[in-house]
């Protein structure tokens, strides 16, 4: 196998690289790729040193089945306290009367949402994938959909915006035993209220699956779905700049169903090790530096959309309110793949996506998604968003046109800017 840079890494991981040095050359080179490229994918982000150095603790050798006070194994006198404090702290961060920290990820977060509040066979409605959900909110291809019965609501062809009397309609026609809110590529704010008035006409348990905005909350950047939900769902590691995990919080009456649903409905023993570095997230996104943070991310979002839609970019719903933003190439006549591949020979990464009422394959779709946590953690501002839509200009001109010296050229530009801004944990 040829690493990349293998023989230009100096060694950062003695131990590893003493044991396994062709895996220890694969992490370093995907350290020197992170330092160097721009990374727009807004499910991304970097976590702090201090969170990287928690998801390596011994902690990792501990088996917990069940729950503080209640475990299968014994010598938890540590662990309890870890997850106690990971629970405490996501309460206050997010004003929530019940946490479950234990989830692996979203997937199954959501999956135990399904097993505390449904019956297999039973309806449940979110948002159409193409539209901008979730895989997980009953799309046919998900278990979620297969196990349950998916009904999903869109978007307006006119606005890109929520179609609130579709989702009204179809909650009442439909009658779902679970709704969610929320998504992977929504570039507007939430109406969490509006989303809350339906379930409860319509006798459903109502879900915000904010795991893309979880940060943007935290700080104060996006209204809370709190006061209107009776479960929110996250993942730790995006805009929350925290570890590869998930939690669920909920009003207290649906603590019950969802920690047993969690566990043992779903998963065996929690790892300890990333419920600690959750902890150390969740420390950080209450302190006044990350409102700033979160502000922060969201200006240069703004800031970007508006200097993309000047170089005649079309833009879902004209914009965005958030770190997110869903680019229409069809205009550009280059799809979203070729795009996305064209931009990561550019240093700069980014995800081909669908779009509303898309005519391509999900596979190959008329879309890129791109988001500004990652530059906003390592510290570029709303002066540098002039710089990057023209870099993503260029970029998606030389891939409609097989300019692979224009490629070439903003990548060594991007490097150059990267290389002024390091990023948290990674070697400068």
């Amino acid at each position: 196998m040829t690493i990349p840079y293998a023989e230009q890494l100096p060694v950062r991981h003695p131990a590893l690289a003493a044991a396994d040095p062709e895996l220890a050359a694969l992490v370093g080179a995907e350290e020197r790729l992170q330092a160097e490229t721009l990374r727009l994918i807004p499910s991304e982000n970097y976590v702090s040193p201090a969170v990287l150095e928690a998801s390596g603790t011994v902690l990792q050798n501990k088996y917990s089945e069940g729950y503080p006070g209640r475990r299968y194994y014994e010598g938890q006198q540590n662990i309890d306290l870890v997850e106690a404090l990971a629970v405490e702290r996501a309460k206050a961060v997010f004003g929530v009367e019940h946490a479950n920290v234990q989830p692996y990820s979203g997937s199954p977060a959501n999956l135990a949402v399904h097993l505390a509040f449904a019956e297999p066979g039973d309806t449940v409605m979110g948002m159409a994938l193409p539209m901008g959900g979730h895989l997980t909110h009953g799309w046919g291809v998900s278990v979620t959909g297969r196990w349950f019965r998916g009904v999903q609501y869109g978007v307006r062809r006119d606005t890109g915006l929520v179609d609130l009397d579709q989702v009204r309609e179809l909650a009442l026609r439909e009658r779902p035993k679970v709704i969610f809110c929320g998504g992977t590529a929504l570039p507007r704010t939430i109406d969490f209220a509006a989303f809350g008035e339906i379930a409860r006409e319509a006798g459903a348990v109502l879900v915000a699956d904010i795991a893309h905005i979880a940060g943007l909350v935290a700080g104060g950047a996006h209204p809370s779905p709190v006061p209107h939900v009776d479960v929110v769902s996250t993942t730790t590691h995006k805009t929350l700049r925290g570890p590869r995990g998930a939690m669920l919080m909920s009003r207290g009456e649906h603590a019950k169903a969802l920690d047993k649903a969690v566990f043992p409905g779903l998963q065996g023993g929690p790892h300890n090790q990333t419920t600690a570095a959750i902890a150390v997230a969740l420390r950080e996104a209450g302190g006044p530096s990350f409102r700033d943070y979160a502000h922060a991310v969201v200006a240069n979002a703004r800031a970007l959309a508006e200097e993309l839609v000047v170089r005649g970019f079309d833009l879902v719903s004209g914009g965005t309110d958030n770190h997110l933003i869903l680019i229409d190439l069809t205009a550009n006549d280059v799809p979203g793949k070729i795009a996305a591949k064209a931009l990561d020979r550019a240093g700069i990464v980014v995800n081909h996506n669908t779009v509303p009422y898309d005519t391509r394959k999900p596979f190959d779709p008329s879309g890129i998604r791109i988001g500004t946590p990652s530059l906003t953690s390592r510290g570029l501002g709303t002066a540098h968003m002039a710089q990057v839509a023209d870099w993503i200009d260029r970029a998606v001109k030389a891939a409609g046109a097989g300019d692979e010296d224009t490629l070439r050229a903003v990548r060594a530009e991007v490097a150059e800017l990267m290389a002024a801004f390091p990023a948290p944990g990674l070697p400068v």
